[in-house]
């Protein structure tokens, strides 16, 4: 926090004085500090301290010098804020700024306090401040849930988690209600609420547990940056830290659920889970079976962790040791107990290399059962393997008699050679039985055709036997390494192959696609399937219903492209047997979870399929909760508006169509009254009055009858060719001489419907007359120019500030107009009926002050020769 800034100048220091609650003593220990350090000789000034009415508190400022604060008015009242601009004048070396999270008046420089201290910060003057912690913006949600409260002044957490020291406040619940009782905090009449409210004891006690879980964090980044600064390896068990071993087998759940219980029994302690891929990446679980334990650790509360490693309990304690982590806690093996004697187990590894740190080992259902996963026979095609087995058998035959025949000119050394060659060859077409079955021939033909002495399994010379047997172990770890590298390249392209499939799919799923059948087509065409079938059970009351199908993708039989329905009516069997697919036609179904699964038919699928097939169906069951998710948001927003809008409507009827029936009520109870005799020029205003508020109250009802129709969509436009003449002056006859008209009579013809956009010139100059200087007319000018002719309604009212130019267009929107008259629905109606009838509504400020309103309509196309217009016709 206190690094150089970027033109070079040392950056201020942030002290932050944390408390649980208001009244604990921040402040008073803000004040404190600076005392002391005014004694120290440091230029201190306040740049803003909050007494909040308190005497205490005003006397604690005592004779510190005070920079004055700025004035801003808000609606006629007068508020006070820091005055940045002063403090940077007066160049202090420490400046005391209360209240961290406080929102600035509008006008402002910030909208917010810790914006203003970043300021100080920048110009190299040390703040220090306070906070309460139910004010830091992560822990809203929680102070909400304890208080009841929704704090609505708050500070992101990085401005305090960057200060250079934070000091916490601690007060007892207890000692802080008394202090509250003895009025220290608030005024007489605020106590008794207080205490029964917000400062109730277990509202205290949780927010203390709050700050002090907050700074216990804050002091661990702390303490892991000097353990890494300093190189430091070894464990500080200053916080209880479990790393919980899994594998993706089915006890991970049970390991998982074992460590939250014992992180459970420490405060502040956490659970992480660390599961350890091999060095060249490639799974070695399943990744549905990864992602479900990653779900059940984040549902506990911990965090999941891959790393790579060669040695999987070396990589598991050194993870443990990089955390700082306690415990340890890992499952028994699965091995029998004669493998765990040849092989050991990584359970014992890990006790082993634990050094400092607790090992709690976990039984389990499948703990010494010896079912561990084992290697497929060959990851090589049936065919190189019979290849193989052939060439293993007549390669060293035929070998043997080409050696034997040039027995004088090739020696033994290069006769082993030519075998190993051979080995190796077989071990490159056929893997690594095959190629030891190939040894062994070998071995047995140099034995007893070329070895001394020849036609005998013995061998003389003790030199050869050590060639053979050379010869034999080359070949075995040439066939393994062939073998191994063959398992890893299958291995290495279903991993690039499902990588590049998820990769696929989840671009599509954040960019909003609906994916579901993408899932389903996917796996059609990646694994030559028949037909894939998404299916969902829903539950009513807890019990399951009926599977039904969510997304399917059926593959053409005779053309094999995906995505096209079949039109092969035959049976699956018959179609088998005429040789469509891959044999017999099976059903496979692969379960997502207890409420989805993928149904394929089609081929049978290997044991490497069917795992790579449980990545498919998690994304799917992504994608669906997505979808889902999609559509209650697009819901709940069409609710809210529909209640946005009804709230409006209710408000429209409570006041504004109130309003108009009183004034027509009382001036008709006027009229007809018995017992008054009435002037004429009193009665005339009676009239004029129901009148007005009659034409007043029939133009409100009319815009709410237009929304609702421009809502469900039922306005239908009749276009035709038509002059402005028509239109613009019954729209404005209404208002008389506040409006000054200026329509040229050689305007061209517009393409429009007339009583609609009548009503948008009507709606338009009614607001601008609303809002007009009585003095100043409203000015209403048309003009052609291109293929286009303009309707300026121009205004010299207080305009509109540029960030509510789009916003004044919605419904019952009034821009402050709070006592004008109605809803705020004309501009409304008028934009939406000038969309309707192809016309633009636009509005741009009016030069010298003001609104200007531009109408753009198209002009109507030219008419063919003998045709009349609309106004020859009618005379």
């Amino acid at each position: 926090m206190s690094a150089d800034t970027p033109d070079g100048r040392r950056r201020g220091r942030l002290t932050v004085y944390l408390g649980a609650a208001p009244g604990v003593g921040k402040t008073f220990a803000m004040l404190d500090e600076a005392v002391r350090r005014r004694a120290r000789g440091t230029d201190v000034v306040v740049g803003l301290v909050e007494t909040h009415g308190r005497p205490a508190t005003a006397a604690k400022i005592g004779d510190l010098e005070v920079v004055p604060r700025r004035a801003v008015g808000h609606r006629g009242v007068e508020l006070t804020e820091l005055d940045v601009d002063a403090v940077v004048a007066r160049g202090p070396d420490v400046a005391l700024v209360d209240e961290l999270a406080h929102t600035n008046a509008p006008g402002s420089r910030h909208a917010k306090r810790w914006q203003d201290v970043h300021d100080l910060l920048d110009a190299g003057i040390d703040v220090v401040t306070t906070v309460n912690v139910q004010h830091l913006e992560s822990l809203t949600e929680d102070v909400e849930a304890i208080t009841g409260v929704r704090q609505r002044e708050t500070v992101p957490d990085h401005v305090v988690r960057e200060a250079d020291q934070i000091q916490l406040v601690d007060l007892s619940p207890q000692a802080l209600r008394r202090r509250l009782a003895h009025g220290n905090v608030y005024r007489a009449e605020q106590i008794d609420a207080s205490l029964s409210a917000y400062f109730r004891e277990g509202n205290l006690t949780a927010l203390r547990e709050l700050a002090l879980l907050w700074l216990a964090d804050r002091v661990d980044d702390a303490l892991t940056r000097y353990r890494a600064d300093h190189a430091i390896s070894g464990t500080w068990p200053a916080r209880e830290r479990v790393v919980v071993a899994v594998t993706g087998g089915p006890e991970s759940a049970t390991l998982l659920r074992r460590g939250a219980r014992i992180a459970e029994r420490a405060a502040g302690s956490e659970l992480l889970a660390v599961h350890v891929l091999a060095t060249d990446g490639l799974p070695t679980a399943s990744p549905a079976a990864i992602a479900a334990d990653r779900a059940l650790v984040e549902s506990l509360g911990g965090t999941f962790h891959t790393v790579v490693g060669e040695d999987v309990a070396s990589a598991v304690v050194d993870f443990a040791h990089g955390a700082n982590a306690t415990m340890v806690v890992v499952g028994v093996s699965r091995r029998s107990r004669w493998r765990e004697a040849f092989l050991g187990s990584t359970s014992a590894e890990i006790a082993r290399l634990s050094g400092s740190l607790d090992v709690h080992l976990v039984t389990h259902e499948r703990a010494r059962s010896g079912r561990v996963a084992r290697r497929g026979w060959s990851p090589l095609s049936a065919r190189r393997r019979v290849a193989g087995f052939v060439l293993a058998v007549a390669g060293p035959m035929g070998l043997t008699a080409l050696l034997d025949a040039g027995r004088e000119a090739v020696g033994l050394p290069t006769q082993v050679m030519l075998f190993l060659a051979l080995s190796v060859g077989v071990a490159l077409v056929g893997g690594m039985w095959p190629a030891l079955a190939c040894a062994v021939v070998s071995f047995l033909c140099l034995n007893w055709f070329f070895t001394p002495p020849t036609g005998l399994l013995t061998v003389a010379d003790p030199e050869n036997l050590l060639a053979l047997l050379v010869f034999a172990l080359v070949a075995a770890a040439v066939a393994s390494v062939v073998d191994l590298s063959a398992r890893r390249t299958v291995q290495a392209y279903r991993a690039r192959a499902e990588a590049s499939t998820l990769a696929a799919l989840s671009r599509s799923v954040l960019s909003g696609e609906d994916t579901a059948e993408a899932v389903v087509a996917r796996l059609a065409q990646t694994f030559q399937l028949r037909r894939v079938a998404l299916e969902e059970r829903a539950r009513t009351d807890g019990r399951a219903q009926a599977w039904s199908t969510v997304a399917v993708a059926d593959r053409a039989v005779d053309t094999g492209i995906p995505g096209t329905a079949s039109t092969d009516t035959t049976s699956p069997v018959r179609r088998a047997r005429r040789g469509h697919g891959h044999g017999e036609e099976t059903r496979t179904v692969v379960s997502v979870d207890d409420d989805l699964r993928l149904v394929l038919d089609g081929r049978p699928l290997p044991a490497g399929d069917r795992q790579v097939l449980e990545a498919f169906g998690a994304q799917a069951g992504i994608v669906l909760e997505y979808r889902r998710l999609r559509e209650e948001a697009a819901h709940a927003a069409v609710l809210a508006e529909a209640d946005a809008t009804r709230t409006a409507l209710l408000a429209a009827v409570s006041h504004d169509l109130r309003t108009p029936l009183a004034a027509i009520r009382a001036a008709v109870d006027g009229l007809r009254s018995p017992g008054a005799v009435l002037e004429p020029q009193d009665r005339t205003a009676l009239v004029e009055t129901a009148a007005s508020e009659t034409e007043r109250l029939e133009q409100l009802i009319d815009n709410l009858l237009d929304l609702s129709r421009l809502q469900t969509g039922s306005v239908a436009p009749v276009l035709r060719d038509v002059s402005l003449e028509e239109i613009v002056p019954v729209a404005v006859e209404p208002h008389g001489p506040r409006v000054a008209l200026d329509v040229p009579e050689d305007l061209p013809l517009v393409r429009t419907d007339p009583g609609l956009l009548e009503r948008v010139v009507a709606n338009v100059v009614a607001n601008a007359v609303r809002f007009a200087p009585p003095e100043e007319p409203v000015r209403v000018r048309a003009s052609a120019s291109g293929g286009i002719v303009e309707v300026r309604v121009v205004d010299l009212g207080p305009g509109v500030p540029d960030d509510a130019k789009e916003r004044m267009f919605e419904s019952f929107q009034r821009l402050g107009d709070a006592g004008g008259h109605g809803v705020g629905l004309g501009l409304a109606v008028a934009r939406g009926f000038s969309r309707a009838v192809g016309a633009t509504l636009v509005p741009e400020d009016t030069p010298g002050g003001g609104l200007t309103m531009v109408l753009t309509v198209p002009v109507a196309p030219p008419r063919e020769p003998g045709a009349r217009t609309e106004r020859e016709e009618r005379a």
